[in-house]
């Protein structure tokens, strides 16, 4: 299997940056709600708490597809 520069193969690296950006994007999504709600716009609010729940449910699919990868020598820095 391939590996970037990050002796990483490329599969388990790109899990893992989508998992952090979708975490990330999460926690900055909880500032929108609240922007959103002290403007009193619930609507958008909802809008932006369901946004919130898809990129909940995406850190977590790549959560369990890294665990898979676990057992192989995927998930460990190749030697270079």
């Amino acid at each position: 299997m391939a590996t970037g520069e990050t002796g990483f193969d490329d599969v388990t690296f790109d899990l893992i940056s989508v998992q952090y950006h979708a975490l990330k994007a999460g926690h900055d999504y909880g500032q929108y709600v609240r922007d959103a709600r002290n403007a009193g716009r619930d609507d958008i609010a909802e809008f932006f708490e369901d946004v919130m729940k898809t990129d909940s449910e995406r850190a977590h699919r790549c959560h369990q597809f890294l665990a898979e990868l676990g057992g192989t020598d995927n998930t460990s820095p190749q030697g270079g």
